[in-house]
């Protein structure tokens, strides 16, 4: 790793001539807001806080940070969860929160073109409008910004049925590390051009440039909508039934799997919600269907139902209602948040063969009895994608730093026999480094630390991320 020279004065000052002094931060206030994201309890204070408004500005910025060999760390809405918006070398932590304009809907070509500090749910509102689609939707759609998604290839419930954010991207405007501004690509459906440089993009997790416009594509909105929320006396019957589903011929738009522990942290979270679990209960799938007509949704329910008794599942609660639905999703997003609030947490973002769900979940388990953790997991249960929480509660530090990431790994090597990978929407970013071996053999991380050092010579961009 190179060495990062230090903020200096005369390095504030020709920051503050490229954006203001305004928007040229060095407040306490402001780097410990900067100093994490959602990642466990990490800190990594910056040493200056900048907020550009323009590409312009962020190419004047990278300039002088390449120049002066000056770390940058990027920053979208600071809610991910594997380390990638912390500033581990301190240096600059490049904001693009003033860059919040959705500059224009095309409803000609079904495309939007906006800047990288829009919220995700605000521009799914604004083309919802004009009876559009933008299907991506993670957890945190209601504050995570698109430049950040694109960065981590976000998903959410939907991406089952409609894709995640790689599968709408088009072209982006990029700074490089260097400072150079390229567009990616084309606003086109097709482009067999060259090397596909906007998808080396999305997901690169702010290492390969900042996204200053995105061009994404957009489909129709959906008309109509049936969720129905489904207990399971066994949690691995639950995930048993999640490919048995698709074996029928039945493509939900999402079916998420929560334990009965996300469950029960989450509901005290939910003002009005009355949903009674019994004893019996590990686990619901949350289930979904979408489409134009109602008629249909009925019979694909009817169809789920079927199969989700062959599983075992108990009474069906199905919500048809927009307010009974947004009661059902409401819930499931904040499971994160109430984990969070019940411990400190390690969250890993296992993803596997939907078919595996229910091998994974056991071992899962089975890793937690061996290395004295508890576990809390919860999913995209229909992508194969798992969201393990590992709670702290009373683990003594020791524990929990060494004992625990020996358990991780076992537990990522058990999603590799099972043909699945580290991430499948949260990123590798500072946590998951020590990991990637386990995927990858060194011919592919040189391939990898080759691409990086093809844009970003002087190691500049987001350094100490996603390669070990």
């Amino acid at each position: 790793m190179p060495r990062f020279a230090h903020i200096t004065p005369n390095h504030l000052a020709a920051l503050r001539a490229i954006v203001g002094d305004s928007y040229v931060h060095t407040d306490n206030e402001t780097l410990e807001h900067c100093s994490h994201d959602e990642t466990e309890d990490l800190r990594y204070p910056p040493e200056v806080v900048v907020k550009p408004r323009t590409a312009e500005e962020i190419s004047a910025i990278m300039k002088l940070a390449n120049r002066e060999r000056i770390a940058v760390t990027p920053r979208a809405a600071g809610t991910g969860l594997s380390g990638g918006a912390l500033a581990v070398h301190g240096g600059i932590c490049l904001s693009v929160e003033r860059m919040n304009s959705i500059i224009h809907i095309d409803e000609r070509n079904l495309q939007v073109t906006t800047e990288p500090g829009v919220i995700t749910q605000v521009l799914q509102e604004a083309v919802a409008e004009i009876g559009l689609y933008y299907p991506p939707d993670p957890a945190s759609r209601g504050s995570c910004f698109i430049g950040g998604n694109i960065a981590e290839n976000s998903g959410g419930p939907r991406a089952l049925k409609y894709g995640v954010v790689k599968d709408y991207v088009l072209n982006l405007e990029v700074v490089l590390p260097t400072g150079e501004t390229i567009w990616t690509g084309a606003n086109t459906l097709k482009n067999s051009t060259g090397y596909n440089l906007t998808q080396l993009m999305v997901g690169s997790e702010g290492t390969l440039g900042i996204v200053t416009k995105a061009v994404l594509k957009l489909i129709r909105l959906p008309t109509d909508t049936l969720s129905m929320l489904a207990p399971f006396h066994s949690a691995e019957q639950a995930c048993a039934a999640v490919s048995a589903i698709f074996r029928a011929g039945i493509t939900p738009s999402a079916l998420e799997f929560m334990e009965r522990d996300a469950i029960l942290f989450t509901l005290p979270f939910i003002e009005g919600v009355n949903l009674p679990i019994g004893d019996e209960v590990e686990a619901h799938l949350l289930i979904e269907v979408d489409g134009m007509e109602r008629e249909p949704l009925y019979r694909q329910s009817e169809q789920i139902v079927a199969v989700l008794e062959q599983f075992g599942a108990g009474d069906v609660l199905f919500a048809d209602s927009s307010a009974d639905q947004d009661m059902l999703w409401r819930m499931r997003r904040k499971v994160a948040e109430a984990v969070k609030a019940y411990s400190i947490y390690k969250e890993e973002d296992t993803v596997v063969p939907r078919a595996e769900l229910p091998e994974l979940l056991k071992g899962v388990k089975d890793i937690g009895r061996r290395y004295g953790f508890r576990s809390v997991c919860y999913g995209h249960a229909g992508d194969g994608n798992l969201h393990v929480n590992i709670l702290k509660g009373n683990m003594d530090d020791h524990n929990w730093q060494v004992t625990t990431t020996e358990g991780i790994r076992e537990l990522f090597q058990l999603v590799k026999r099972l043909g699945g990978t580290l991430s499948g929407e949260h990123g590798i970013g500072l946590v998951q480094r020590p990991f990637m071996d386990i995927v990858f053999g060194e011919p592919e991380l040189r391939l990898m630390r080759s691409i990086k050092q093809s844009f970003d010579p002087n190691g500049i961009l987001n350094p100490g991320k996603v390669l070990p």
